[in-house]
């Protein structure tokens, strides 16, 4: 009998349905059961067969025995479209799949992992470390961790003792074992001809859109994909214009107040505005407050902020060359739309930090703040409570790459071997890794393709100066719309400054308030309790409440 223990919270999703699926065929089979024993006699004289002989074996999977097998801790870089997943980080009650789920299925079906229950997401028994956790549709082209995985080095051997009369007077054995030793050093392993093709096999069981980048051959022995990184890069990307314009005829004039047409971004406020984020600041008001983590420092290092364009990246849509569509006194190209992203540097984020900061950004690019307003927000002291403003949409988010070692711990780096550089093959041939990217590619772009065409149409066709409808009316109404990331505007009606709007709680209200939930008289107690508890556990890690995210956007 299986005794595998059956708690299902940490259990993939498709292990879950696979075991539904064993149950409601085990209740099948209990209730034909009574009807297969009837019929088994008359089976047996009507095919002749004895119906005592036993039934046929099923076969079953060769499995690997772990102990035949090193294991050795190795660095992986990846990347991921994360647009249909739930985030990077396994979570038990998510309704959509995470990164983690489908990395593990991929390294236990390799087994290059050996876990007692598969089914359950569990990476403790393998030194994983990651090195950020993006959240529910954020991307990565640069994502780290490090797993210890099963290896084809040779396990040390064990010394044979010698027994009784197997060396002659001669010291024949002491020639054997020198021969031996001598046909030992002319082989070493080698990790490209001898080891397994780690992110070959694994890009084989991944889903097409999470791609293994690049291994690690000379992982360091202590090495942490979180602790050991010195600095993340995130890109937010975004079009110009933001969504579609208006017409100036149909725009509305009491909307005319505005310092930029609607649908286009002041790329030059934006620059100044992310500028401002560079050097050590208190992002307190540009990030969302964990409660848990009553001891964060709210203070991060930013080394580059900056607007950038995304060269030969456009798609034409010649609608958009009209001066009906065009902002007046703003310097564009012919060819739009153009792409850029905002670009971002630094040790290590809060959470949501990133989508905060593209947020008053985006503010700054339309028009409805001044570049001034990122000062304000900085300056935690005059502004203690974060305005209630919305957070830019998550998608257009990439973590685009992470950079090893920190400077402390320069033994810790990385020297990376990425695919197609042990073979040329695993890169551009069939199957290699640009041809199911390639492909993944062509189909997305074949739809921005067709829908770009269908667009041009619909903006082409019709003459909106008849006004054939007696009740048509003049002008869109007079509200704001604004742009925060997603694929279309929102509409806010009259918009709200952003110093006048509600204010959030204070991370000292929100750690009083989770001190008081847990029985303590307020977040100053628990830090007390909490401390004393670390001392008590001399050596123990703290409490995981204590520990500082890092790269958590």
């Amino acid at each position: 009998m299986d005794k595998r223990d059956y708690t299902y919270d940490r259990w993939t999703k498709s292990a879950l349905i696979k075991r539904i699926k064993v149950l409601e065929a085990n209740l099948l089979r209990a209730g034909e059961h009574k009807s297969e024993v009837a019929q088994e006699s008359t089976t047996s004289v009507v095919t002749g067969e004895d119906a005592t002989s036993p039934p046929k074996k099923k076969k079953v999977g060769r499995k690997i025995d772990p102990s035949k097998y090193s294991t050795r801790l190795v660095a992986f870089k990846l990347a991921y479209l994360g647009k249909r997943y739930g985030g990077f980080e396994y979570a038990s009650s998510a309704n959509l799949p995470s990164i983690e789920e489908e990395l593990w299925k991929a390294f236990v079906k390799a087994c290059l992992i050996f876990p007692e229950n598969p089914d359950e997401v569990n990476w403790d028994s393998w030194e994983y470390s990651k090195c950020g956790r993006t959240d529910r549709g954020v991307s990565a082209f640069g994502q780290v961790i490090a797993v210890r995985v099963r290896s084809n080095r040779p396990l040390p051997k064990k010394e044979q003792p010698t027994e009784a009369g197997q060396v002659d007077e001669n010291g024949e054995a002491a020639e054997l074992d020198a021969a031996a030793e001598e046909t030992k050093e002319k082989w070493e392993f080698d990790d490209f001809t001898d080891e397994l093709p780690y992110c070959r096999l694994l890009n084989k069981l991944l889903p097409p859109d999470i791609r293994m980048l690049a291994w690690c051959p000379t992982t360091p022995a202590d090495f942490s994909a979180r602790h050991d990184c010195r600095e993340r890069q995130y890109r937010y990307f975004f079009t110009q214009p933001a969504f579609a314009p208006i017409p100036q005829s149909f725009e509305n004039p009491d909307n005319s107040s505005k310092r930029v047409k609607g649908g286009w971004l002041d790329i030059e406020a934006m620059r100044q505005a992310a500028k401002k984020f560079e050097g050590l600041h208190d992002f307190r008001n540009f990030c969302r407050v964990d409660q848990s983590k009553i001891n964060i420092n709210f203070e991060r290092r930013v080394f580059e902020s900056d607007i950038v364009e995304v060269k030969d990246a456009e798609t034409a849509l010649p609608f958009l060359d009209r001066e009906e569509f065009r902002p007046s006194g703003m310097d564009l190209p012919e060819k739009l739309p153009k792409v850029y992203y905002f670009h971002v540097r630094g040790t290590a984020f809060l959470w949501h930090q990133i989508r905060c900061m593209v947020a008053i950004i985006f503010t700054v690019g339309q028009g409805l703040e001044d570049p001034s307003i990122v000062d304000k927000l900085l300056y935690f002291e005059a502004e203690p409570r974060r305005p209630n403003y919305q957070l830019a949409d998550e998608v257009p988010l990439v973590l685009w790459d992470c950079i090893f070692p920190r400077p402390e711990k320069p033994e810790n780096a990385l020297e990376w071997v990425h695919i197609g550089e042990e073979s040329p093959g695993n890169q551009h041939g069939t199957g290699g890794l640009l041809n199911s990217m390639w492909e993944y590619w062509r189909e997305r772009k074949m739809d921005e393709l067709l829908a770009g065409q269908l667009l041009n149409i619909i903006s082409s066709q019709a003459d909106i100066s008849l006004r054939k409808d007696p009740k048509a009316p003049l002008h869109i109404p007079a509200t704001t719309r604004t742009f925060e990331g997603g694929d279309r505007e929102r509409l806010v009606g009259k918009y709200q400054p952003l110093l006048q709007k509600p204010r959030l709680p204070s991370p000292a209200e929100v750690f009083d308030r989770e001190a008081r939930r847990k029985g303590f008289a307020d977040a100053a107690e628990m830090r007390e309790a909490w401390s004393k508890r670390r001392e008590e556990a001399a050596g123990d890690l703290p409490p995981k409440e204590l520990l500082l995210e890092e790269g958590t956007e």
